[in-house]
């Protein structure tokens, strides 16, 4: 029988093997970067485009230029829908400038905070209004109030509370002073201390910051630097002013403000609890939409008698309204220091306009020598500093 020929051997020459496509170079990379830019440059005008006809319509109806709650669904959806590779917290500060930048072309807006800039007031500001208003630096919490009172600004921003020291005095004084003032938002901030300096670590010999700030480091200050001198300020930033330009000193303060002030951050998250909080409040003059998802402000006069207080809120449990938040502050008309009567503020979740609020509210007032809304406004999540 014959045999079949072996099959012919394969070529060991690599020439026969197809070659792989060259990948893409840098300039080719720069140049799809560039035809993208120009095509999310047009988008992005459109967008404007659009945002201005809802001025125009605002203005039409005789409705304000900033909602705070419309914003804030347009951020939600964003996130929502992002697939990445960019972080959600980079696209929140995009659209929140974008937000802003697009306001500013239907109409500037003017925002006090207490300053100096880069305050935690002023950083808070920045986390809801973005760069797209004029933001107005004031000395006091009570300044705020007042250049909106007289209607020199159309918005402030104040802290209300932090998670570490509990309520902030001023603030609270000055709604009893001017309850017409309203709050329209909260922003909730995640507030990372450092410290600031010129110098070495152990040539510190003072220390600067707000009340608060300083409150919220006392044991790290206590074990790293025994030897300074503790030093209360009106502000953090204000504190990393004189941080730079004191010898042997140095500020509890914000990592923006080490840029600003030209100071090194000796020393960053130096607070005590890891997750350290301010909630501040948007004030201005009207109570915000209902939205489904807010929160109720209340500030309620008590007689001074026993189980006031208990009697007062009893209706929210009886009515099914959750209460988050309650503080007691000393009314300033109490007939003597060694008996003050007390105001109480509190936060229930719900709008003033929910049934189930409503009814509550009916029932918080006969018991009550007077009560205030201070405002209805949508909840928040926290943001980073």
């Amino acid at each position: 029988m014959s045999r079949k020929p072996p099959p012919p051997a394969r070529s060991k020459s690599t020439n026969s093997r197809p070659k792989a496509a060259p990948g893409p170079t840098l300039a080719s990379l720069r140049a799809e970067i560039d035809r993208i830019d120009k095509e999310l440059l047009a988008v992005l005008n459109k967008r404007a485009e659009v945002a201005l006809k809802i001025g125009q319509v605002k203005k039409e109806q005789g409705l304000e230029v900033w909602s705070s709650a419309r914003e804030d669904e347009v951020v939600a959806k964003v996130l929502a829908a992002n697939k990445g590779p960019l972080p959600n917290e980079t696209l929140r500060l995009i659209f929140r400038e974008l937000m802003g930048g697009s306001r500013m072309l239907q109409r500037s807006l003017r925002v006090a905070y207490l300053g100096p800039r880069y305050s935690y007031s002023h950083l808070a500001a920045l986390a809801k209004f973005g760069e797209g208003v004029e933001h107005v630096p004031v000395g006091t919490i009570a300044a705020v109030f007042e250049e909106l009172n007289r209607r020199h600004v159309e918005f402030g921003i104040v802290p209300l509370e932090n998670s570490t020291d509990g309520r902030i005095a001023d603030t609270l004084d000055m709604f009893t002073r001017l309850p017409n003032i309203k709050i329209r938002a909260e922003v909730r901030l995640r507030v990372h201390h450092c410290l600031l300096g010129r110098g070495e670590w152990g040539e510190i010999q003072r220390v600067y910051s707000k009340a608060q700030a300083l409150s919220q480091c006392r044991h790290w200050l206590s074990k790293n630097l025994p030897q300074a001198r503790l030093i209360e300020v009106v502000s953090t930033a204000h504190a990393a002013d004189l941080a730079s330009r004191e010898e042997h000193a140095a500020a509890v303060a914000s990592r923006a403000a080490a840029e600003v002030y030209k100071l090194k951050p000796l020393a960053e998250d130096i607070e005590d609890r890891q997750h350290n909080l301010t909630r501040f409040a948007v004030i201005g003059e009207k109570i915000e939409d209902r939205t489904g998802r807010d929160k109720t402000s209340l500030m309620l006069r008590l007689p001074n008698t026993a189980g006031s207080l208990a009697r007062a809120i009893a209706p929210f449990e009886k009515n099914g309204v959750n209460m988050t938040w309650i503080e007691s502050f000393p009314a300033a008309d109490s007939p003597t220091d060694k008996d003050p009567n007390y105001i109480f503020f509190l936060d229930v979740e719900g709008h003033v306009n929910d049934a189930a609020v409503q009814r509550a509210l009916d029932a918080v007032k006969r018991k009550c020598e007077s009560v205030e809304i201070l405002g209805s406004y949508p909840r928040s999540t926290a943001v980073e500093t």
